[in-house]
């Protein structure tokens, strides 16, 4: 975790977005999730695996479990709209499977696109707001970024192990309950801090303070505090990055969101010359232009 971590961290401090009601598949048709298998008690199942439950509902798990009830373990399952997937009514995540494969290519198996998909539901207007041209622009922001930050998907942790102790500020009232190095940087947008891990889990309905390695051992749980970040954070900027990219503000103001006190306004234009590279980048492969603004 580099020094910005703690500038851009900082400003969250006092943030626990409340994750917004999740659209359910209620309207799904039993025909329509015929395709899928039935649910099977006892049978494990893993991140992403979908299944048609007893009422012809077709629910998704967002984590692998032995085979729980998909309408009672709601944190192990959610409703899938079988048609266009958990989260977009108008056709299914703006990235397909083969396209983030393409993205990183010697990514870390632990960033499994299942869990990416999993984790959508947690914030339904990512990638689905605006024209087709913006949902794909916004999504290839985020995953540029997320590139920049882990190393193309390869670091799940932080790599300096040097600074893990620092993470924790005890002035919070809650403390440091898992450990004084305990919260180091973890997942695709290197959550760290203790405020952090309670901010991003009260928003999530999850206990990170108290475990945080939930956040490098459970791919769908990493990529939701990556999500968190990127929907409801300014950081050092003015904006989320989520309404940087919806709100037509460009690409830079999401540099300026994540790392503008050490990267923008000329201080270190490598770094963001990376960011802009990799944006470039995926928004080639999902076909479509990168927009104006791409600078901070």
């Amino acid at each position: 975790m580099s020094k910005r971590r703690l500038s851009a961290l900082l400003a969250a401090v006092a943030v626990a977005t409340a994750v917004p009601v999740l659209t359910t598949a209620t309207e799904a048709s039993a025909a329509s999730c015929s395709s899928y298998p039935s649910w099977q008690a006892g049978r494990s199942y893993v991140t992403g695996d979908i299944v048609r439950y007893t009422d012809g509902k077709a629910y998704i798990a967002e984590h692998d479990n032995p085979g729980y009830d998909p309408i009672i373990s709601t944190w192990f399952w959610e409703p899938y709209a079988c048609d266009n997937g958990p989260t977009n009514p108008s056709g299914g995540f703006v990235v397909s499977e083969t396209q983030f494969n393409q993205m990183f290519p010697n990514r870390n198996s632990f960033y499994t696109y299942s869990g990416l998909k999993a984790a959508l539901s947690a914030y339904p207007g990512f990638a689905t707001t605006g024209s087709d041209t913006v949902k794909k622009q916004e999504a290839a922001a985020f995953l540029a970024n997320v590139n920049h930050e882990t190393g193309g998907l390869v670091h799940v942790v932080e790599q300096n192990t040097a600074n893990y102790p620092h993470y924790c500020d005890w002035s919070q009232w809650y403390g440091c309950p898992a450990g004084q190095a305990a919260y180091y940087g973890r997942g695709p947008i290197q959550l760290s801090w203790n405020f952090n891990y309670k901010a991003a889990g009260d928003a999530l309905g999850i206990d990170l303070l108290g475990n945080p390695w939930l956040v490098q051992n459970d791919a769908a749980v990493a990529w939701k505090t990556a999500l968190w970040y990127w929907n409801t954070q300014n950081g050092p900027g003015t904006m989320t990055p989520h309404n940087a990219m919806v709100n037509g503000a460009g690409f830079g103001q999401t540099i300026r969101s994540i790392n503008g006190s050490l990267e923008c306004d000329g201080r270190n234009p490598a770094q963001v010359q990376s960011r802009v590279d990799a944006y470039q980048r995926f928004v080639g492969i999902l076909g479509t232009s990168a927009g104006g603004n791409l600078y901070c």
